[in-house]
């Protein structure tokens, strides 16, 4: 019987759903509250964190989008962005492809220069100084007009060379997939990767997985598990490739459990599932703690840990040298371990 903790905490990881707002940790949050002469509601951090009792998507949002007022000037962008990587790295994680939300600043009166400026040194130092590679998706927020995300679009054309693709998140309860099917298409045309929030269980949350699929024409899923309750759904799904992006301990804090049951079903029938922290400021636990929190729920093997990583690394928008030298290093990392 393998150690499962130690196995995942040693694996080489790749994350592909991580909201850089949302590992804003309360010491950090204070620190920015101090630099920037912002007044925050709270004594502490302790007594920050113990505010954080969220029980559904909406509940959290709030408390999400209230913390952000104290980042404001690029080098708080660039010091969340860097305390990140350094947690990630920490952690053996290799890759990541982070979501960061400009419309949530840009409504503050924050400049999009601003916010990429801080992210992509962030991104920049990360590289050259742990080793990890990260690349930067957009995130529109779903619960803004159409009008605001393509706004943000177009500000994201002078920085094209620094976002790799765009998603969709923030409150999904009257926001589908389609009300910004002119937004997906024209960055499709823009030569961006595209991915979606389909969380869990929302209204119409099937639906909504078709529409990426038929209307919206995605690569990747964030969430989705809600996909099982549809066998053609699942069909579809196996056989376009589309990855999924789940994120156990978040879904702890915004549905009924950890959603392990459906996750391993997901690797039972050949779904590209992978294990991410989504907003493990929030949501505490960071990409180890998921991966061991579903690891222990579903009773997973060490080869199912492994199928996991090799799926992240699978559907990951990079170049196929470059995927196959990271799946060598999970497989020679799944050899060397002892069984």
């Amino acid at each position: 019987m393998y150690e499962a903790l130690s196995f995942i905490e040693r694996m080489p990881k790749a994350e592909l759903h991580l909201h850089l707002e949302g590992t804003l940790e309360p010491e950090l949050k204070f620190e920015l509250a101090r630099r920037n002469g912002v007044d925050l509601p709270y004594g502490s951090a302790a007594e920050m964190r113990a505010a954080y009792g969220f029980h559904d998507l909406t509940s959290f949002l709030a408390m999400y989008y209230e913390g952000m007022k104290v980042l404001l000037a690029e080098q708080d962008f660039y010091d969340l962005a860097m305390a990140y990587f350094r947690k990630a790295h920490s952690q053996n994680v290799v890759y990541a492809e982070v979501f960061f939300d400009p419309q949530a600043h840009t409504t503050r009166g924050i400049s999009f220069d601003t916010v990429i400026g801080g992210l992509y040194r962030a991104q920049q130092d990360a590289a050259a100084g742990l080793g990890l590679r990260a690349q930067l998706i957009m995130c529109f927020l779903r619960d803004m007009p159409v009008d605001s995300a393509l706004r943000a679009l177009e500000q994201s054309l002078a920085h094209r060379d620094k976002i790799v693709g765009v998603g969709l998140d923030s409150d999904e309860q009257g926001n589908p997939p389609v009300k910004f099917k002119e937004v997906f298409d024209r960055a499709r045309n823009e030569g961006y990767h595209l991915t979606m929030h389909c969380d869990v269980d929302q209204e119409n949350s099937v639906a909504h997985i078709w529409q990426c699929l038929n209307d919206i024409g995605v690569e990747r899923i964030d969430h989705g598990s809600n996909c099982l309750e549809d066998d053609s759904l699942v069909q579809a799904l196996q056989s376009s490739g589309i990855g999924l992006t789940a994120c156990p301990i978040s879904n702890s804090y915004v549905s009924d459990g950890l959603k392990a049951p459906e996750i391993k079903t997901m690797l039972d029938r050949s779904l590209l599932v992978t294990v991410n922290s989504d907003d493990p400021a929030y949501f505490p636990g960071y990409i180890n703690e998921n991966l061991a929190a579903v690891t222990d729920a579903a009773g997973l093997t060490k080869q199912e840990v492994v199928q996991i990583a090799r799926n992240a690394f699978t559907i990951a928008w990079i170049g196929e040298a470059e995927r196959a030298r990271y799946l060598q290093q999970v497989e020679a990392y799944a050899d060397s371990s002892e069984p």
